[in-house]
């Protein structure tokens, strides 16, 4: 056995008891469920699944994962798995992989678990745990003092805005199903469960491990905008608005067991705020409508109020307070004489349910009156959120005037934030379009003449679409708030002029009419345009709009920064130090102009598009770029792994919350500041060589048909995970592509623009490959540049250690090198018959990983991370059963193909997709 497994089998032999306990568990479910599923076909079924479940975890014992001489033309093991899947007919083909992709599913779901446990083990009291909110107050305590904490804690705004870009490959019909089977394992778990409850929980769990199996894992039809935004919705009501209070209480809880609340008896601010794109990002998405965008709206407002009067209504009922033992002071008799007075018979209602209990009485009207508000009955409902927590503060203060102090802390408090941080619109809606729509509708506009209702059905779709988007945004600030929809964000902005169209184009769809408030975001993605931010941001705050709302806003700006195109563009290296320069000037920018910019980062979910640990992210941002204000997107695939589970929730916002508080402080920056100053010539170099190799790779002649050949990249549209097309398809025509926004599919995978491509089906279909280029491809060549000189694997070992942003680049690397496999990543790159651009990858990778090593000092990859080695080697074995499936179907799929197999083909490559990304729990 090489050196290389024998490490993998220590570390899947270390999983802790727990975690190996529910694998096994949910997977003798799994099995028994495919066994009894058919009297007769059932076993045998179960018979061919683990006969290659066992030939793949012999096959790992085999090869050396990485070993530069690996040949498939030698490697029996391969061969024999490769022979048995081709001896099944395709129907058994595609039931033996739903097999392993219910089993990664079920795999998932134990390792959610195991995190949690992870996170409460380490909650033992006494010394703060690591990343959290109390080490954070802590730490910035001793170093900087009370006074310091408390004017960051002043200014400090956390901004998470989730998107619906299509990377979540489950349906809606499985997720629900998981949550079921999450709920039942959590009961077995329980030592509080008595017998009975265990076997009735035992029960449930076979019967909906068999639904899961009995349920399809591919969607038939697409998902449109309204889908999207309805799946998000569950994340707000199942996790986000419960877990938003209890990270406030954490801060809270922390403060005073640091000597005392900074804000003396005020409670912390509420600094999270949540946008949203999804329903708004109409960036080459059709789909996305002005209609969509009001119906989006008028969604987010419904959950969000639905919450709060459901909150209200539950902590009204609980204050029953006596009047005789806690007397309400002047004030709140005064707020139950006037609303008696509006509303006399609903206010004698409630009192006769509530006798002498005026603080009881007051939430409860509170909670009728959101109530109206919803249904939008304008005699009882709320103008807004503010007269809301004036309210709800008011009954606070009268509580607290009148001694207690408690229930003034308690629920009441929490209950507050919640408002605070949701308002009546839940999350502020980003419209997003991009700059050429808007260039291409202003010159049919201006050669029209001056705005006017004469020419209005004479406009084009598209230019017709622009206006009618200005007009929903209107509606739903008149509607909802300012707050509700005012960020609009340009992409690929190139100029001031940019910035200026949307302004101009506000003002056609207006009619001379009032238009609406618009904080308009530009965002730099290529090259080009993040070395030329600075000067497009100097054009834009000299625009009369812009000065305007700076005026408004106390000097504050957005600006955004596109990490996933950037990396198409650059290779993940060059765009990881371009994007922090850019960072940087940006900060210095903003600081001679007086200004408050917020960055904010468009960051993936892959390692490929800005992704990995959001903490460490965070602590690597340039020098002043954070300031006490972050915000970032949160895409597909992530928002439920963050946000799927309250303590995972619970944990991620105080990780981001801890780094956000610790990359302000004056110290971590100047740190920064040095070491970046320090290695800025290594950086430009490694810049210099890795963008060279990255392009020479994608410059290649052929380059992008060989990728459609040896990806599944033309027929992953046939998932339907998104709404938006995989290409943006600028033309008048409207977007590219298949008729899911794939860029098509079939024998010859069809010529492909690489530039057009959009950046989630460029990760996504490298991970399906095993090869994962997007994450590590051109780091390698970019580290020998340095490596050549006299002691320089010293300097980039110092750089590792030393800077934060190195070293980041440098983990993210090698987690993205640990989930490549290179003998399964062989086996694709042959399927498209170029041995020259299949050496250029496979040897930028031996460089990559030779050189990652020797710069981390670790012996293996993930060595100083077992628990992300143990579960990558947990998972290994069965996605390269998956792996195999794939590339019969994609071999087949590339040559001739009988008319009547290719749909069974393409369904069984399709659901291979989906098993590989819940797998390596990574699509884009």
């Amino acid at each position: 056995m090489n050196v290389v497994n024998r490490d993998r089998d220590l570390d899947r032999a270390a999983l802790p008891e727990p975690m190996r306990r529910d694998v096994r568990l949910l997977g003798d479910v799994l099995g028994e469920v495919i066994r009894d599923s058919d009297p007769k076909a059932g076993p045998e079924l179960l018979a061919d699944v683990e006969q290659l479940r066992h030939a793949v975890i012999d096959a790992r014992q085999e090869h050396a994962d990485g070993d530069p001489a690996y040949d498939p033309a030698h490697d029996p093991a391969g061969k024999q798995i490769a022979d048995l899947v081709a001896s099944w007919d395709l129907d058994r083909a595609e039931q033996v992989a739903r097999a392993f992709t219910v089993y990664f599913h079920l795999a998932n779901l134990a390792e959610e678990h195991q995190r949690i446990r992870f996170v409460r083990e380490r909650d033992v009291g006494g010394e703060p745990v690591r990343e959290s909110l109390a080490a954070a107050v802590a730490e910035i305590s001793r170093e900087a003092g009370r006074d310091q904490l408390a004017e960051l804690l002043g200014r400090l705004r956390v901004h998470l805005v989730l998107t619906a870009h299509p990377t979540e490959a489950r349906r809606r019909a499985v997720v629900a199903v998981l949550r079921r089977i999450n709920e039942l394992l959590g009961q077995l778990n329980d030592p509080r469960t008595g017998a009975t409850d265990h076997d009735e929980a035992r029960r449930g769990l076979r019967e909906n491990v068999d639904l899961l199996w009995r349920t399809s894992q591919l969607r038939v039809k697409a998902m449109d905008p309204i889908d999207e935004v309805r799946t998000v919705m569950a994340a707000f009501d199942e996790t986000l608005f419960r877990v938003v209070p209890v990270v406030y209480r954490e801060l809270d809880r922390a403060l005073a067991a640091s000597d005392g609340p900074v804000h003396g008896a005020e409670p912390v601010p509420a600094y999270l705020r949540f946008g949203s794109w999804v329903g708004a990002d109409r960036d080459g998405n059709p789909f996305v409508t002005a209609q969509v965008t009001r119906e989006t709206a008028t969604i987010q407002a419904d959950h969000i109020l639905r919450a709060l009067e459901n909150a209200t209504t539950r902590i009204g009922r609980a204050l029953t307070l006596h009047e005789a033992t806690t007397p309400p002071p002047a004030r709140l008799r005064r707020a139950l004489t006037a609303a008696s007075a509006a509303h006399p018979e609903l206010l004698a209602e409630i009192s006769a349910r509530s006798p002498q209990e005026p603080y009881r009485t007051y939430l409860l009207y509170a909670a009728q009156r959101i109530a109206a508000t919803r249904v939008r009955h304008a005699d009882l409902a709320y103008p807004g959120p503010g007269e809301f927590l004036a309210d709800l503060r008011l009954v606070q203060q009268a509580l607290a005037e009148a001694g207690a102090s408690r229930q003034a802390s308690g629920e009441l408090q929490q209950l507050i934030w919640q408002a605070e941080t949701f308002g009546f619109h839940l999350a502020g809606l980003e419209v997003r379009q991009h700059s050429q729509v808007h260039a291409r509708a202003l010159a049919e506009l201006r050669a029209a003449g001056p705005p006017d209702l004469e020419h209005e059905g004479e406009w084009s779709d598209q230019t017709a679409e622009v206006l009618a988007t200005f007009r929903a945004v209107a509606w739903v600030q008149d509607r909802y708030g300012v707050d509700a929809c005012r960020r609009y964000v340009v992409s690929f902005t190139r100029s001031a002029d940019d910035i200026a169209a949307v302004y101009e184009l506000a003002s056609y769809a207006a009619h001379g009419g009032p238009i609406p408030v618009l904080d308009v975001v530009p965002l730099f993605e290529s090259a080009a345009d993040l070395a030329n931010a600075p000067a497009v941001m100097t054009g834009m705050v000299a625009l009369p709009p812009v000065a305007e709302r700076l005026a408004a806003t106390g000097r504050q700006l957005e600006a955004m920064l596109g990490y996933s195109d950037s990396a198409k563009e650059l290779g993940p290296a060059s765009a990881t130090l371009r994007l922090y320069d850019a960072q940087a000037r940006l900060s210095e920018w903003a600081a001679a102009r007086g200004i408050r910019l917020t960055l904010f980062h468009g960051r993936g979910g892959a390692l490929g598009r800005g992704g990995g640990p959001a903490g460490r992210a965070v602590l690597a941002q340039a020098p002043g770029s954070v300031g006490g204000s972050f915000k970032v997107t949160e895409q597909g695939e992530v928002i439920f792994a963050r946000y799927g589970q309250q303590a995972i929730a619970k944990r991620h916002l105080e990780q981001v919350t801890h780094a956000v508080l610790l990359a302000s402080s004056p110290r971590i920056a100047e740190r920064a500041a040095s070491a970046a100053a320090s290695f800025r010539t290594v950086a430009e170099r490694i810049d210099v060589a890795a963008r060279a190799a990255f392009r020479r790779l994608v410059e290649a002649d052929g380059f992008a048909d060989w990728f459609a050949r040896i990806s599944p990249l033309g027929e992953i549209g046939g998932l339907r995970i998104g709404s938006r097309p995989a290409k943006r398809g600028l033309s008048p025509g409207g977007p590219g592509g298949g008729p899911d926004g794939a860029p098509g599919g079939g024998q010859q995978a069809p010529a492909m623009d690489l530039a057009d491509l959009r950046a989630i089906p460029w990760v996504f279909a490298w991970s399906q490959t095993r090869v994962n280029l997007p994450g590590w491809f051109g780091l390698g060549s970019g580290l020998a540049a340095i490596e050549a000189d006299p002691d320089g694997t010293g300097v980039l070992r110092r750089a590792y250690r030393e800077w934060p942003l190195f070293g980041v680049l440098l983990d993210n690397a090698e987690m993205s090198l640990a989930k490549t496999d290179r003998p399964i990543a062989v086996r694709y790159l042959a399927l498209g018959g170029r041995d020259d651009l299949t050496g250029l990858v496979l040897a930028e990778y031996d460089l990559t990983k030779r050189l990652v090593l020797a710069v981390t000092g670790h012996d293996r990859l993930l060595a100083d991370r077992p628990v992300l080695s143990r579960a990558v080697a947990l998972r290994d074995p069965y996605v390269d059963a998956l792996s195999y499936l794939q590339l019969r179907a994609l071999a087949a799929l590339r040559g001739p193909v009988e008319p009547g197999d290719r749909e069974q083909l393409e369904r069984l490559l399709l659901l291979t997709v989906n098993g590989v990304a819940a797998g390596l729990q990574n699509t884009g």
